[in-house]
């Protein structure tokens, strides 16, 4: 079932913010592009809060900026659904479940580095998150592909080659596709306004 954001009431709506991401975050295992995924499922295609072309943008965002970027990515979905208000419940719901798991594995470190059954559960983990970030990678590919825009498909094959095949560095890749984008949006603007 899918929820209108105008039927909630700004309480309703910031709790739905918090949970969602709370139970994301206690949920996810891999980094923050396993979250990326789950917050644009549970906000794109449950909720229908965000299209999925503006997922795409909040997630180049993320990326872009300094920090984790499972925060960076509750910061800007808190700020669309929200303002600042959707932030505080997104941060708060999105580092509430790493600080108690951290805590709690810092306390029993000693037990869980000897553990062979903690060592199989992370390394059996590995695959599950891999499969996760390969379909984060085949959804945001795959809805360039569908654009159509062949400079988009190159900078996407051109970016992956770089950093791939010739080990540039993802700053470097991500300042020139920053810089490409800048010049391409400045072209634009002065193309409608001619």
């Amino acid at each position: 079932m899918t929820e209108n954001t105008a039927a909630l009431t700004k309480t309703q709506k910031l709790f739905k913010i918090f949970l969602s991401t709370l139970y994301l975050s206690a949920f996810t295992f891999g980094g923050g592009y396993v979250i990326v995924t789950l917050l644009r499922k549970k906000f794109v295609e449950e909720l229908h809060w965000i299209d999925e072309e503006e997922m795409l943008d909040l997630v180049a965002i993320a990326q872009s900026s300094p920090g984790a970027i499972a925060v960076n990515g509750a910061i800007v979905v808190g700020y669309k659904l929200a303002g600042i208000p959707g932030i505080l419940a997104a941060v708060l719901g999105a580092i509430i479940p790493p600080f108690v798991i951290l805590t709690l594995v810092s306390i029993f470190y000693n037990a869980f580095k000897t553990s062979f059954v903690i060592r199989s559960l992370l390394s059996g983990m590995k695959a599950g998150v891999s499969a996760v970030i390969i379909s984060v990678v085949w959804d945001m590919a795959s809805g360039i592909v569908k654009s159509r825009d062949i400079l988009l498909i190159l900078i996407m094959a051109a970016a992956f080659a770089a950093n791939y095949f010739f080990k540039v560095n993802v700053i470097y890749i991500i300042l020139v596709t920053a810089a490409i984008g800048a010049v391409r949006t400045i072209l634009r603007e002065k193309g409608e306004k001619a």
